[in-house]
């Protein structure tokens, strides 16, 4: 357990203390500002058309802006975890430590779920912001942040993979890409499809992982999914370390 937490320490502080924390940083809040101010002008100039939605409702997943960023910047973030340490040559020391391999993988894992967390903790002001002019459902966005951080598990889950399976940085983002544009695009299919296929996109949609949590319902069935995932791509991702070790 020592030996976990010091390389999620360890992590977290080569990712703070470079450039690269706060370009992301800068950029992500840049892009969720100006889509928070899109939606409520928008919301704003067409209270009737809109109904029930609300600005937050369609910043926390209900719109195509929630998602697009996370499929670039969830890469880019996820792929210095274990590329970057074969590419410097800094992996071989860590493989050669006193440290198990689940200790390796789950400590990465802890900093990058970190890092997502620290990400979407300036977005509360959005809230506090509607809340000054208007009505806000507070367990609707506890549960929209909830379902964030469940969306987040299993991301941060699959990019770590990637940088696990691929030999150097670049590789590593663009499988995470694919990755993860092929599930966000086997979800769309909940729109397209009937009958069992319509069932199954439904359930790997991420879209509606967050329809749903936008609304303040915590769905049992998508949290099974997000675990699944998770735990399927950090076993993926124990095994095949292992395996390099042993070569």
């Amino acid at each position: 357990m020592k030996s976990l937490w010091v390389i999620l320490r360890r992590e977290l502080v080569s990712f703070f203390v470079s450039p690269l924390a706060y370009v992301v940083i800068t950029a992500w809040l840049v892009w969720n500002g100006v889509v928070f101010w899109v939606l409520t002008e928008f919301y704003a100039r067409n209270a009737v058309a809109s109904g029930a939605a609300t600005p937050l409702s369609a910043f926390f997943g209900g719109s195509s802006l929630f998602f697009i960023p996370l499929l670039v910047f969830v890469p880019v973030l996820t792929m210095r975890l274990v590329a970057a340490e074969r590419q410097s040559g800094t992996i071989e020391p860590l493989m050669t430590a006193p440290v198990s391999d689940t200790a390796i993988i789950a400590g990465k894992y802890g900093a990058a779920l970190g890092i997502w967390a620290v990400l979407w903790a300036p977005t509360a002001i959005y809230a506090y912001i509607m809340s000054q002019h208007g009505t806000v459902d507070w367990g609707a966005v506890r549960a929209s942040y909830f379902g964030i951080l469940m969306l987040g598990s299993y991301f941060m889950a699959v990019g770590l993979l990637m940088s696990v399976i691929a030999p150097n940085q670049i590789i590593a983002a663009v499988l995470a890409f694919v990755a993860l544009g092929v599930l966000f695009t086997v979800g769309i299919g909940e729109f397209v499809f009937d009958g069992t296929a319509r069932e199954i996109c439904s359930y790997v949609s991420m879209w509606g992982h967050m329809q749903s949590f936008a609304k303040g319902v915590v769905d049992t069935r998508y949290l099974v999914f997000d675990l699944s995932v998770t735990l399927l791509a950090l076993g993926l991702s124990i095994g095949i370390l292992q395996s390099r070790r042993h070569v």
